[in-house]
């Protein structure tokens, strides 16, 4: 394990680290000595020698080096297990304390995944008996990586008496890329794995464990190394006494810092196990979601209230990405292509900053004031993100514009929220992103907008503002021509969709025309 910063002070006995702890294979580990910035690929390649998990990308984009974590959820009699697969390469070690874990190497050693049939051999688990079946391993390098997203969409679906239609197997392989054996086998082995005899992970007892876990690490000394706090006021306190710390809220871009840039921390500041900022709450025409709610819940969320986002959504990287992100993480981190900002922007969102010293409110467009620069003070967190609910005769339209459909950054993206009353805009919320240093609110389309009749005149004026608004750069992802282009032909679209146009989305296409 290499030297880093952090045990450099800790053989000063400057810092203090705790073991990490985790249940794999229906045993509790301890590991100690664990860097705060190692990755979790790091711990299972070079530490533990699970080298069935590849190591691919190094940016959570192919899905080679997917793991699946389960914990805890819910409380009562509602309480289960839920399980998420992640990316291990940009996934801090640290961060899955408290959890469990499987490799592609677990599924056939762990005695917590008990077969239907008591008198019946295991053999492989019905993700692996199905690949095997549809032929959907080539080279095999992506293999495990695929093994695993099916692993945990076996527990979240099958295993909850889910049968697993087309269109879930391709939401849920989302973030898992193969270039020989192609997609359509792999997906036939998603289908066919629900009808092989069971093997389900023994959740009562799982449970047991993970409790049972949590209850020694609370007997354990703080780690100064790795701080996560359990609670909303800890978690202040900590940032007031450990200004220097690197704040992480999922580390899907923060892990990349590591995987590319080799950078190393002496603390890290995890937000995502405060218990409040965990949660989603809806009080006074307000949805209230908490900044380590996981991207994917908080798309969830949202959907439910404005069906648009689901497809938005989808697009959002893959879904790896998804089960580690965080929206909190999304919006703090102030990228100018991060597809949340625009949505919540057009959306009306409002965030909640805090510190020791007391909380306060800011639009969501306000907090940026730079390419990845904010106002938040040296003890501040964002806290949480509060949602109006929507209103009568809204319509929402999020668009991305990106080279591939899955798993990509967007070179615009562009979200529209219009009310629409007697043939007259009378409110109208637009974000952007892709355009600007900061993800942005387009103020002078608004303008043109609002108290205009709804036609094509008036939405070519609000065409020719967006396009005047922004001045775009040129990179990898689009020239600047482009991306004016898609200014103006956005509006465009969305107004030939008011009007009974049929949407010009790829993921509105039937399946079969896709294979």
């Amino acid at each position: 394990m290499r030297s880093t910063l952090s045990a450099i002070l800790v053989s000063l006995n400057l810092l203090t680290m705790r073991p990490l702890h985790f249940i794999r294979r229906g045993q509790p580990v301890a590991l100690a000595n664990v860097p705060p910035e190692r990755t979790l690929l790091e711990l299972l390649r070079d530490d533990l020698g699970a080298t069935g998990t590849k190591e691919g990308c190094g940016e959570g984009d192919c899905g080679a080096c997917t793991v699946v974590l389960g914990e805890i959820e819910g409380a009562g009699t509602g309480e289960r297990i839920r399980y998420r697969a992640i990316n291990a390469c940009i996934r801090l070690a640290h961060s899955i304390d408290g959890m469990a874990l499987w490799t592609v190497e677990d599924l056939t050693e762990d005695p917590l995944i008990e077969t239907s049939d008591a008198t019946a051999a295991a053999g492989l688990h019905p993700a692996q008996e199905a690949m095997v079946q549809c032929h959907g391993s080539q080279c095999g390098f992506c293999t495990p990586g695929f093994v695993m997203s099916l692993f945990a969409m076996y527990q979240n679906r099958c295993c909850q008496g889910e049968a697993i239609t087309r269109a879930d197997a391709v939401h849920d392989l989302s973030g898992n890329l193969c270039r020989c054996t192609g997609y359509r086998p792999i997906l036939d082995a998603a289908q066919a794995m629900g009808d092989l005899p069971v093997q389900a992970v023994n959740e009562p007892r799982l449970l047991q464990q993970l409790k049972l876990l949590a209850h020694t690490r609370q007997a354990l000394e703080p780690d100064l190394t790795y701080i996560s706090p359990p609670t909303e006021a800890a978690l202040l306190a900590a940032r007031a006494a450990h200004p220097q710390a690197q704040v992480v809220a999922g580390c899907t871009d923060v892990g990349l810092w590591v995987t590319k840039l080799h950078r190393q921390f002496a603390q890290v500041l995890d937000v995502t196990t405060a218990a409040e900022l965990r949660r989603i709450e809806r009080d006074a025409g307000h949805l209230r979601i908490g900044a380590a709610v996981t991207l994917a819940d908080a798309f969830g969320a949202l959907q439910q209230h404005w069906p648009e986002v689901e497809r938005f959504g989808a697009r959002f990287a893959g879904l790896p990405v998804r089960n580690s992100g965080t929206l909190g993480g999304n919006v703090a981190n102030g990228s100018p292509i991060g597809d949340s900002m625009p949505l919540l922007i057009a959306l009306r969102a409002r965030v909640e900053l805090g510190s020791v010293r007391g909380t306060r409110e800011l639009a969501l467009e306000d907090l940026y004031t730079g390419y990845r620069q904010n106002v938040m003070a040296p003890d501040e967190l964002l806290l949480r993100i509060h949602v109006p609910l929507p209103q009568p005769n809204e319509r929402l339209r999020a668009y991305k514009v990106s080279k591939r459909f899955d798993d990509d950054i967007s070179a615009v993206c562009l979200v529209l929220n219009l009310t629409i009353e007697q043939g007259e805009v009378r409110v109208a919320s637009i974000g952007a992103g892709g355009v600007a240093a900061t993800p942005a609110r387009a103020r002078a389309a608004e303008a043109a907008l609002v108290g205009q009749p709804w036609s094509e005149a008036t939405v070519q004026a609000a065409a020719a503002a967006l396009q005047a608004e922004f001045d775009p750069i040129s990179d990898m992802r689009a020239s600047s021509a482009y991306r004016r282009a898609m200014l103006a032909a956005l509006p465009q679209r969305f107004w030939l969709e008011t009007q009974g146009g049929a949407p010009a989305s790829l993921d509105l296409l039937a399946l079969e025309d896709l294979q």
